[in-house]
This record gives C-alpha cells, structure tokens and sequence, in this order.
C-alpha cells in the first residue's frame, strides 16, 4: 500500500517552530470542536497510521500537532472535562454508568450525569455572544435538565449512549435497550439512508447554515462522531482500501507501527517497545477464517477513520466555501485509546446479536447488520509505541492524537509540550477574549504553546486522572500510574515520560523520593477532587457484564417471569400426572 506518511513528516520540517503565526487572532474567532471515539495516538494519516486521512493531515500541517497531549481512559469522563475544563469528578461523571459499582451511586462526584452548578464550554461562549452546535454523541444524561439544549447549546442533534449502531437506530450492547436520539429536548428518529459520520456532518452544516438573525454571531461547533467506537461499521468503498494491509497479524501491526513512530519522531530514539501480554493471543495460533475475520475487522477499522475524514472534509470545504474557514480555530482529537472489548467471548453476547439482526459474516463485514470490533490484540498493537489501550492509565488509553490549527496559531509546528483534555475549554475562552472565566478550572489555556512554542505546564506542576481506580499522575517528565485487574496488577509504578513512553521500566524502586513526593500529589488530588476508593475485588469487566445483566432484568423482566412461570406450570403438570399415575397402580 502506497503511503504518504514520510511526505508528511517533511510538512512541519519546513517551518521553523518559532515562525509567528499568519495573522493576529480576530477579537472572536469561531471554533470547531472534533471529537474522534476510540482513535489510538498512531491512528491517523499524520501520526503514521495505515488510514488515509487528508482532510486531518490538512489541519495539522495548517497548524500545531501535540506528541503528548492527554485524555482521560474512558468516553464520558474526557467528554465532561473537554465541555467543562473540570477535573471529571466535579463534573458528576467520575467515570461511565455501564462500569459504575453499586458502592458509588450517589456520591458526589458519581451522578452519571453533569452536576449542579457545572458549567459548560457552551454556556460560557453563548454568554459571550456565540452560537452552539452540536452533533453526535453526548453520553452525559438524559433525564430532565441533562440534555445539550440544557448546557448551553443553541442546537443539538445527538445520541446519549456509549455507542450505537452506525447504519440504523438500534443498540450496539445489552446494557441499552434503545439506540436513544434527541434532537434539542425531543426524542427524535433517524432517516433510513443513515450513516453516522455522514449524518453528523449534514446535521451540523444545516445549523451552520441556520444563522438567521444570528448570522454575525461567531460559532461554537462541537462534532462528536461515533467513529470508530464498537460496533465498527464502514461503508464497504473505504473499508475495501485496506483489503490486504492486515494479513500479516497484530504483532506485526505494533512492531510496524513502534518503528514508524520513531522514524516519525513520535518515540524517542533508543526507547523500548513494550512486548505484547502473554494472555494475548498469537496470530498464527488462529485458524485461517479467525485470521480473515480480524483482518477484515481491521480494514473496516481503517475504512471508518477514512470515511469519517471524508465527512469531515465536506464540513471544512463548506467553511471554506462560505468564508469561514480562515477564522475558526480547529481541534480534532480523540475522548481516550483504542477500545479492546471482545464483546462475543461474553456469555449470551452472539444469542443477543441474533435476536437484534446483528452478523458477523466476512462477506458484509462492516455494512448494515453487521458486528465488527477489534479487540484486545489489534487494541493493544494499535496503542503502539505505547502500552495498554482505552480504560486503563498506560499511554496506550491516554495518550492521543491532538491537533489545532487556526489563525494565531503556528503552522506546520509540533510540540511535545504537556497537554490534557481539561485545558480545551479554557483555550476556547482565552481566544474568544473570555479567558478569565476558566478562573475555575482544573485545565490552563494552550495559546502559549500553539502561539509561542511555549508550556502550559512547567516541570514541578502535578496533574492527576483517576477513573475507575486506574490512576495516573504527571509531573515534568515523571508519571505514577495504577492500573487495575484485568490488565493490570493495582500497584502503583513510576516511568519516565521522555525516554519510556512505552512504561517498560518501573523505576520506583530506584527513586523512592520521586515516588512519595508523587503520591503526597496524588493523594492531595485525591481528596481536592472526591476520588472514592474502589469496593474490594472490583473488576471493570465482570462489572460491565454485571450491570447489562441488571438492565435485560429491567428491560424483559415480565418476559422472564412468565418464562419461570410456564415452566414451573409444565413441571406442576408433570408432578401431578405422575402422582396420578402412581395412584392407579
């Protein structure tokens, strides 16, 4: 496959970091919010990944590309604290209700949805004179009073749910009955030529276009697609780009991507790649149609980041058709790491799919009715040159793609400066000229490292992330991080950020003082914050299958009752036949 990576890493070569920016940055510019789900930091075109990308190559050679920005490992938590610039535990999404233990429902902090006295991004831009856009997924409520028109969105057309089928309303798990849509405060109803990444972008042109009489009012659009989140669905035109790219396995994928990584100078020279967990399954153990399935998988994988940037492309081609291109900031990253989910090894999943017209047939993998995921393998080679994946506090679940560009900010330019998802809101309201709203936030503003080359964080600031009990904490090139069972062990290591960004080499017992300065940082995170402990024996997995099972009793309890009900019927007939039959003999 012709690629096109080495043709971009010369982009940014061409242009000193310390050019100024085209043009002084408008009173107030308009800003375009895009939120990729799932997408690992080696994913897109410009990071070095297999999918072709150019609509976001574009923007990170129009602007600022980010080697170590960070979110947090799970969807509803990033979400809260990119819309607020709060730490999530004050947002009230601590973590996601799919995981949440009956030990924290109710604890302040473990709402499940935005808090009283949150205040959004949204609000905030629409008090200074802005309209507000949203497409896609919220996930952040949808009882009375959660809802985007509720947080300072003008229009909104989204799903409130951790994910959703791609080609048709209906559920993507059984903890969800229904896929469920609003448009503003209304459920709502999807067309029947849906596709999710071209939906979202026709929905968010058509209120570009809505301005009426707020036609001079600058924008504030947030796009949140449901690209590449499970189930991963692509028309079969992108996914067919990517027929033969996968054939070779998952080893070969991160051993691939780890060098590309370096050459593109994204893993620092001399680094070490993390080997793959034994537990893992190796790629010539499979049969020859597991090896097709998750091959294929893959392609769709890629086929659904290309289609997404095809839509995206047709949004920026409109801003540029309609003069609006060269003064809205843009942002496009993605909520945490890659998904590693394998959603058929749990018990009654494949019975679920048969009853909601969900396949897994190579033929029509990726299209309508189809169920494709990639899993903890291809999860865990795609996170290269990091570890683990989506959930957990390893670089693989929190380390991401982030690129900026916009007036004001330094073109072709990449920085490893320190980023996080908490400090986006507060960029926003620095350039809208509103910067001394974010006095409450948790994040700071990056226009000094998209304008200058600067920091946003110096070497002894500490900045912590808890969800679910995988926890990490960065202070200069050090990071104290906790990742629980499965995939972790629960105790608490120390790497060093600027030569192993792999975390292959716990060094806490070589610095024994960095690790208690950090854990004094840590707990006083902790506490400012309202972290809770988690119950004892707690497991991510098992408390997801827990809770989807909770809901199927809530959702066809009756039908179980009257299933007990007919059999113990059947079995009383059975006992009296048989007592009768004693009888007569």
């Amino acid at each position: 496959m012709t690629r096109g990576w080495l043709a971009r890493l010369m982009v940014p070569l061409l242009f000193a970091v310390g050019v100024a920016a085209d043009d002084e940055v408008p009173a107030r510019p308009n800003f375009l919010v895009v939120l990729i789900d799932d997408a690992a930091y080696m994913d897109l075109g410009t990071y070095g990944g297999e999918a072709h990308t150019p609509t976001i190559d574009e923007i990170a050679e129009r602007g600022t590309m980010f080697t170590n920005y960070h979110t947090s490992p799970l969807c509803a938590p990033s979400r809260a604290m990119l819309l607020t610039g709060l730490d999530n535990h004050r947002t009230g999404l601590a973590t996601i209700p799919e995981v949440l233990p009956p030990e924290h429902v109710g604890k302040p902090g473990y709402a499940m949805r935005l808090e009283p006295g949150v205040t959004t991004i949204a609000t905030r831009l629409k008090g200074a004179g802005y309209r507000t856009l949203m497409t896609g997924k919220w996930h952040l409520g949808h009882e009375k009073g959660d809802l985007p028109v509720d947080h300072g969105f003008d229009r909104s057309f989204i799903l409130d749910a951790s994910g959703a089928d791609n080609w048709e309303q209906k559920s993507y798990m059984p903890y969800y009955k229904t896929a469920d849509w609003f448009e503003g405060d209304k459920r709502t109803t999807l067309p029947d030529d849906f596709y999710s990444s071209e939906f979202l972008v026709d929905k968010m042109i058509d209120y570009l276009d809505e301005a009426g009489a707020d036609k001079d009012k600058p924008f504030f659009a947030y796009l949140a697609f449901q690209a590449i989140h499970i189930p991963v669905q692509a028309p079969k035109e992108y996914t067919d780009h990517y027929e033969n790219v996968y054939e070779a396995g998952w080893e070969n994928l991160r051993e691939a991507r780890f060098n590309r990584a370096r050459e593109l100078g994204l893993a620092p020279e001399g680094a070490p790649l993390k080997p793959m967990p034994d537990r893992l399954r190796k790629w010539a153990d499979l049969s020859d149609e597991d090896r097709a399935i998750y091959a294929r998988s893959m392609a769709v994988n890629a086929g659904m980041i290309e289609a997404m940037d095809h839509h995206l492309g047709r949004l920026i081609d409109h801003l540029r058709a309609t003069g609006q291109l060269e003064n809205t900031v843009i942002i496009v990253t993605s909520d945490n790491g890659p998904e590693p989910s394998n959603p058929v090894a749990q018990t009654g999943f494949t019975t679920w799919m048969y009853f909601n017209d969900y396949d897994r047939r190579l033929d029509n993998l990726g299209e309508e009715g189809s169920y494709a995921f990639i899993g903890p393998e291809w999860a865990t080679a795609a996170a290269a040159p990091h570890s683990l994946f989506k959930f957990y506090a390893s670089e693989g679940g929190m380390r991401v793609p982030f690129v900026m560009a916009g007036p004001g900010v330094v073109p072709g330019a990449r920085t490893g400066a320190l980023g996080f998802v908490t400090d986006i809101a507060p960029t926003l309201l620095d350039y809208a000229g509103a910067g001394e709203q974010a006095g409450d936030m948790t994040g700071r503003s990056l226009r000094p490292v998209v304008n200058d080359g600067g920091h946003a964080y110096g070497p002894d600031d500490a900045v912590g992330m808890e969800v679910s009990g995988n926890a990490a904490l960065y202070k200069g090139n050090w990071k104290l991080v906790r990742n629980m069972p499965p995939w972790g062990d629960g105790t608490w290591q120390l790497f060093d950020m600027a030569t192993d960004p792999g975390e292959t080499t716990d060094l806490s017992e070589s610095h024994p003082d960095v690790v208690a300065a950090m854990h004094a940082d840590y707990a006083t995170y902790a506490e400012v914050n309202g972290v809770q402990e988690l119950p004892a024996g707690y497991n991510i997995h098992k408390q997801i299958a827990k809770n989807a099972m909770l809901k199927q009793l809530k959702y066809y309890g009756w039908v179980f009752a009257l299933v007990l009900a007919g059999a113990l019927g059947l079995l009383g007939l059975l006992v009296w036949g048989i007592i009768r039959l004693i009888r007569r003999h």
